[in-house]
């Protein structure tokens, strides 16, 4: 299980999950820098500026109170400068400074300083200005705490792909890997593997779809191995009966007669029927590659096959109706059509009663082409109305009857070739099997 969370594919999640993750902390590093550079910027000017004004007024205000510039009392202006994190510089109108460093020479302020110049107004008149040298911005304390914000942001972006690649693999990684076991079990032999995983979306369906898969394949074989029991079964009756005629007729313990001779060309026919049946069924596995396509009129292509099988349903006993519908015309193998449908006839011939009625019907249905096969027989119950198709599938009432279930298995096979379906549906009215095919569009 663990190597099936941190494989190959786990590592490569991982490795994109923390490339994504890196990817985003550096973008966002950069821009939150970026952002709380301009925004520290911008609020330590405003701050400064209100310093500076703040400053000037108290300044207006001394100079109010003394009169002029001399003997002017500047304390209270000193203290707001200091407060604020700067020197003051204090100079009249005419340039001359007041108060300061270097008074009534010019100051250096150093690299990095910042400079805020407001005037002096009193008595509605500029008397002078006010300059404030700041030392160092402050956000070099802000960026630290800011660094350490998003050192923390990209722990947490690491953790947080850590646990989704553990989840993802436990959602992603475990069922393929499930998946790939129960394939290399079934490539194996084993039949009976299935992947069993119940996942979300496609990977729940992909696994479904596998499981349903393994069962169409262990069904198939099941249904071959069955198939091949009952053709062993069915050719070893009349071969052990063919043969054990002719060891009497060549070591003179029978005479060969009409009635024997007669009896042993029974055996052989069946034998040659039982082969034909399997032929037809191979040759209708492989329709889809050796279909003629063309524009077909099912109406013809039904009355043609009635005509066909018409002695053998009189034979039977039953009455032939046909209700064709002219212009239903499909893009199919004429033969191909031809042949299912008289396989469905030659079923009705040998399972209806005698004195019962066969209607071949074609007609429109919206986009599609119907062609429907109703006989008045005794019906098919419905518990086997799901397996008349099966090949070499035959009904308890059938078990007398001639034949080799291959019939109807091969009218399946013909139809679906010609991307059409075929349904068998039965009731107190006998039973109904309908061929649905897509219709040509009209001209």
């Amino acid at each position: 299980m663990i190597r099936d969370r941190f494989g190959p594919l786990s590592t490569r999640l991982l490795a994109a999950f923390l490339v994504v993750a890196l990817s985003s902390v550096v973008v966002l590093t950069g821009g939150a820098l970026w952002g709380t550079g301009r925004g520290l910027e911008a609020a330590e000017t405003a701050a400064r500026r209100q310093a500076a004004d703040r400053v000037a007024a108290a300044v207006a205000a001394a100079y109010t109170a003394a009169g002029g510039w001399g003997g002017v009392n500047l304390a209270a202006a000193a203290d707001l400068a200091t407060g604020a994190g700067a020197r003051l510089v204090v100079r009249t109108a005419d340039g001359v400074t007041v108060s300061g460093h270097g008074r009534g020479m010019p100051m250096n302020t150093g690299t990095g300083a910042g400079r805020v110049e407001t005037q002096v107004v009193a008595g509605g008149a500029v008397v002078g200005s006010v300059l404030l040298v700041f030392g160092s911005p402050a956000d070099p304390a802000a960026r630290d705490v800011a660094w350490g914000w998003i050192l923390l942001a990209a722990g947490v972006a690491l953790v947080v792909a850590g646990l989704a690649t553990w989840f993802v693999g436990r959602r992603i990684v475990v069922p393929l890997a499930r998946l790939t076991r129960a394939a290399r079990r079934i490539s194996a032999g084993d039949r009976s593997a299935r992947a069993g995983v119940h996942a979300p979306g496609e990977l729940g369906e992909l696994a479904t779809a596998f499981d349903h898969m393994a069962e169409e394949v262990a069904r198939a074989e099941r249904t071959r191995r069955d198939l091949t029991g009952d053709v062993a079964h069915e050719l070893r009756t009349p071969l052990a009966a063919l043969q054990a005629g002719l060891e009497e007729l060549r070591d003179g313990l029978a005479e060969p007669d009409a009635a024997r001779l007669s009896a042993l060309h029974d055996q052989a026919q069946r034998l040659g029927r039982i082969v034909r049946d399997l032929a037809e069924l191979a040759e209708a596995e492989s329709a889809a590659l050796s279909l003629q396509w063309r524009e077909t009129d099912l109406a013809e292509v039904a009355r043609t096959a009635v005509r066909a099988h018409d002695a053998h349903l009189r034979a039977a006993g039953l009455e032939v109706v046909t209700e064709l519908e002219p212009g239903v015309v499909v893009r199919a193998d004429p033969d191909r059509l031809h042949q299912a449908l008289g396989n469905l006839l030659s079923n009705c011939a040998r399972h209806a009663r005698r004195g019962a009625r066969v209607t071949v019907r074609v007609r429109r249905a919206g986009e599609a082409a119907l062609v429907e096969v109703h006989d008045t027989g005794p019906g098919i119950p419905a518990e086997e109305l799901g397996h008349v198709f099966e090949r070499r599938w035959r009904g308890d009432s059938a078990r007398g009857t001639a034949g080799t279930g291959i019939g109807l298995a091969v009218v399946k096979e013909l139809v679906t070739a010609h991307g059409g379906t075929v349904t068998a549906t039965s009731g107190g009215d006998g039973t109904l099997f309908t061929i649905t095919l897509p219709r040509s569009p009209a001209r």
